[in-house]
């Protein structure tokens, strides 16, 4: 009888922690990497972003680096994605916000075969209350 009621509760417990992955995989900042569109001396990437927090975020600032076909970095730029200035907002809880990186060379661009790796190195929800970039922001690439 004891084992049996050993067994239930492993059972339950192991039924909870896909559950318990879904919800936090849902509680974050949802960041979409689109392929760089190359034009001459620029490459513009463009980041569409959803907030899955229940908190506003306030401001975020991330890095894009700009990767050639040999995975050597070719440009980057680090910019506040959200918020920081008057022309950036906050963004509430379940909106959604986009963002276009600009990367600038000094010569033109030889290819058009580039990859952007994007990584948040801070952000800030409401009430200045200082969120991790690292647990608290999911980023993928567009297909």
């Amino acid at each position: 009888m004891i084992l049996r009621h050993s067994m239930n509760t492993i059972s339950r417990f192991l039924f909870c922690i896909p559950l318990f992955y879904i919800v936090t995989a849902q509680a974050q900042l949802a960041v979409t990497v689109s392929p760089p569109k190359i034009a001459d001396q620029k490459a513009v990437v463009e980041l569409k972003m959803k907030n899955g927090l229940t908190e506003k975020i306030e401001s975020a600032r991330a890095i894009c680096f700009l990767l050639d076909d040999q995975g050597k970095m070719v440009g980057e730029s680090s910019k506040w994605v959200i918020g920081g200035t008057k022309s950036r907002p906050a963004l509430d809880p379940k909106k959604e916000t986009s963002f276009n990186f600009v990367i600038t060379s000094s010569q033109p661009f030889t290819t058009t075969n580039f990859t952007a790796k994007v990584s948040f190195s801070r952000m800030v929800l409401e009430g200045e209350k200082l969120a991790d970039p690292k647990a608290d922001v999911q980023i993928q690439n567009a297909k």
